[in-house]
């Protein structure tokens, strides 16, 4: 059995890449505010390493918010072709600029002028607004690169608790969740 958590999602998320063609890197983030109000969304996870689960976005959306004064967060993966789910909490960190910027600037053209066009979680007249934005800043940045916008960036979710759940017959699912001591892991059996 895997005692490295972090190898068993790699393991599960390539058998995941096999079967779920669209965005197997899909998950559910769930953050809340000061006063412990959550909110949940789906967002893509673009990394996992021994560090953790990294993801980019506007800070000033409602997440980024969010995540400004409680850094206590959420994954949760499920991949319904394995029969699979993985849940992830922990604190959430910014990555770096360089991070931030060698993602930003490995986006198409059209990504990386949605980051500027979108005030992300704000109310919108209507879809043209959306649009016409997205053409003044096609416009402005024409005959340049795109540069990172500053409020548009990284964040790692470091990891303190991984929960690996099979779906079961008579829904006597499988649960193994490992928890973060120090360097190393710790893993028990849950009951469903």
């Amino acid at each position: 059995m895997n005692t490295n958590p972090i190898d068993l999602f790699q393991e599960w998320f390539d058998d995941a890449k096999c079967y779920e063609h669209k965005n197997p890197n899909a998950a559910s983030l769930a953050t809340a505010s000061l006063d412990g109000k959550p909110t949940v969304r789906m967002i893509l996870v673009k990394s996992i390493d021994e560090q953790g689960f990294i993801f980019f976005t506007n800070k000033e959306s409602r997440k980024g918010q969010e995540l400004a004064v409680n850094p206590h967060a959420a994954l949760c993966f499920y991949w319904k072709s394995t029969a699979r789910q993985v849940r992830v909490e922990g604190i959430v960190e910014e990555v770096s600029e360089e991070e931030s910027d060698k993602y930003f600037f490995s986006r198409t053209r059209e990504s990386q002028v949605g980051a500027w066009a979108s005030k992300q979680s704000c109310r919108m007249k209507g879809k043209v607004e959306l649009e016409e934005r997205m053409v003044r800043y096609m416009k402005k940045y024409e005959a340049s690169e795109i540069p990172r916008p500053k409020f548009w960036l990284g964040y790692c979710l470091k990891p303190d608790l991984i929960e690996f759940w099979t779906e079961g017959q008579f829904r006597l699912h499988d649960r193994r969740v490992y928890y973060a001591e120090g360097e190393t892991w710790r893993m028990e059996h849950l009951f469903p």
